[in-house]
């Protein structure tokens, strides 16, 4: 198994798992849109007896404005 450490955007911090580690994009769906993260850098930890195979993904852009304090945020405030 191969995770992926997302950095910047409203994921940032994040951990998920991934299928496939050669993966250079990763589309995310978040809230009512979806965000787009892109790898740098070769996968880490890629031997047998280092854990799990790690990626850094940056991120890049959302399909449509992320609005924190949008009606459905604020419902659940």
């Amino acid at each position: 198994m191969a995770i992926a450490r997302l950095h910047g955007g409203p994921l940032d911090g994040q951990v998920l798992p991934l299928d496939d580690a050669d993966l250079d994009r990763l589309i995310v769906p978040y809230s009512e849109t979806q965000v787009v993260y892109e790898r740098k850098g070769a996968p880490e930890n890629t031997g047998e007896a280092d854990g799990p195979t790690q990626a850094e993904f940056w991120f890049v852009e959302a399909q449509d404005d992320i609005d924190p304090d949008s009606d459905s945020a604020r419902d659940r405030r």
